[in-house]
């Protein structure tokens, strides 16, 4: 019983890193063209490493929320917004939304898949790729 529990979780877990691999390899495809906004350096890092090459912006910057959103809303017609989902990120979200009205809507299904796909094993962009890596491990370790 327990290794039939065992073969479930381990199938779950590659179907998860599976599906945020594809999540990802679409992302990198939009982010081509279209920036991404994020929390910090350690996020934008996050991102570099996932494969994303395009421009990716911190919104910790030095700037104030409504300064960066005018900032934003002048330079582009649309942003990909993907802020973690604690409670500092879910903030910062819905004030980046209000503020950036019509820019972000089109691509909100990216963080709603990663939040999903990532479940509660963690909150923050940062921590995608160590997740992945774990992801895969239970694969390898499987064969």
């Amino acid at each position: 019983m327990i290794n039939i529990q065992r073969n479930s979780h381990l199938s779950d877990n590659m179907e998860r890193a599976s599906r945020l691999r594809e999540v990802f390899e679409t992302l990198c495809e939009r982010n081509k063209s279209i920036p991404v906004i994020v929390e910090g350096k350690r996020d934008a890092t996050a991102l570099r490493e996932l494969g994303l090459d395009g421009e990716i912006i911190t919104l910790h910057g030095g700037q104030g929320i409504y300064d960066f959103c005018e900032d934003i809303s002048e330079r582009f017609h649309r942003v990909i917004i993907l802020l973690d989902w604690d409670e500092k990120g879910e903030d910062l979200n819905k004030t980046l939304c209000k503020h950036l009205n019509g820019q972000w809507e089109e691509f909100s299904a990216f963080r709603e898949l990663i939040k999903i796909l990532c479940q509660k094993d963690i909150k923050d962009i940062e921590g995608i790729p160590k997740l992945l890596r774990r992801l895969e491990a239970d694969e390898t370790h499987r064969q």
